[in-house]
């Protein structure tokens, strides 16, 4: 069975110990889906001069956050790994290395505690590689497709817009960061993914959008190891803390 593919927009940390609207969303969507073999995730968090990804029976649980209560660094989210499908992996994309440095990051764990809170279905990150361009991601995902016919669920973890710089809790989102995720709402919904990858064609609102590309890569992602037959949804639509998108797209 053809398991589905996922981008979710994680937004801030918080959401580990809080049930909102977005993480209810997160526990319902993995609900209506057949239970993965395992899980391949691009997490923003692991952004690389080259492609790792890695192979610990328990990878180790990254904290890569500051500031925030010591309830969420004393969260545990203990998952298995696995070296057969981190082996496969290497296989399918030219030029993948095995890092053990790195282990599950919060782009990760946040998100699948809610999915799936027992972690008890095996977990391998994929690093995005910093030196190459969007379009040749978008040729890397591609090669991710066959896991998702042998029962892997792809899963990309990062926000269509994410500027820290300009965060203001006081509000949901600015226009701009209201304008470029209807932009790129409206390509995928469309399947013209190649305005996605030229995400400059949205114009102005891009500019704020985000000032490096970590959080957007995973979309792109998930885009690659979409086929002609599967119907795009979105769940989670909207910004959060003025610039932070919290839309989400599943592919089945």
């Amino acid at each position: 069975m053809k398991m589905p593919a996922m981008f979710v927009g994680h937004g801030s940390p918080m959401n580990v110990i809080e049930d909102n609207e977005y993480t209810k969303k997160w526990s319902k969507v993995a609900n209506s889906i057949p239970r993965p073999k395992g899980i391949i995730c691009i997490s923003a968090h692991w952004y690389t001069n080259g492609k790792y990804t890695n192979d610990k029976s328990h990878p180790k649980q990254i904290y890569d956050m500051y500031g925030f209560p010591e309830e969420l660094y004393a969260f545990k989210y203990p998952v298995e790994g696995s070296k057969s499908l981190a082996k496969e992996i290497k296989r399918a994309i030219d030029g993948v290395k095995i890092d053990n440095s790195w282990g599950i990051d919060h782009g990760t764990w946040a998100v699948l505690c809610k999915m799936y809170p027992k972690a008890d279905i095996p977990v391998v990150q994929l690093s995005i590689d910093g030196s190459v361009s969007v379009n040749e991601h978008f040729e890397i995902a591609k090669k991710l497709y066959k896991f998702r016919e042998q029962g892997y669920l792809i899963l990309g973890s990062g926000n269509v817009v994410h500027n820290l710089r300009l965060i203001n809790p006081e509000i949901e989102g600015y226009d701009w960061a209201y304008e470029f995720d209807r932009y790129i709402k409206e390509s995928i919904l469309s399947r013209d993914f190649s305005k996605v990858i030229d995400y400059k064609s949205a114009g102005a609102s891009h500019e704020k959008s985000f000032k490096t590309l970590e959080h957007f890569l995973p979309l792109i992602y998930a885009l690659g190891v979409v086929d002609e037959e599967d119907s795009i949804e979105v769940f989670n639509e909207g910004c959060m803390m003025g610039s932070l998108s919290m839309t989400s797209y599943i592919f089945r």
